[in-house]
């Protein structure tokens, strides 16, 4: 998976950048198709920064997701929570309830 870290009107610390890495790497557990993702750090209100993530997954539309907290690992945790959410209703969506296999729209020839 690649993630791309970018701030806008400033700059990040390193440890900062490392710590958005640790915690995107771990989107995976909740949909195990994705294939990027993108952080954007706004921080041109430097008490409240801004946090957009959005993520590229196989066969689907891009998820999105952005918050503002009083610093930046705050407004982080929140777009991760937010993000985990819509991973997570997504592959349930995609997952049949009753045998637990995933929902294929082919038709398949027995005969």
């Amino acid at each position: 998976m690649r993630i791309s870290i970018s701030a806008k009107n400033g700059q990040l610390r390193e440890s900062v950048q490392d710590t958005i890495r640790t915690k995107i790497e771990k989107l995976p557990r909740f949909f195990d198709r994705i294939t990027g993702s993108v952080v954007l750090v706004d921080l041109s209100d430097t008490d409240n920064p801004k946090v957009e993530l959005k993520v590229t997954a196989e066969e689907t539309d891009d998820f999105f997701a952005s918050d503002t907290a009083s610093n930046v690992i705050a407004a982080l945790d929140s777009v991760v929570h937010k993000m985990e959410r819509q991973l997570r209703k997504h592959k349930e969506k995609l997952t049949d309830h009753r045998g637990g296999r995933p929902q294929h729209n082919e038709t398949t020839d027995g005969e």
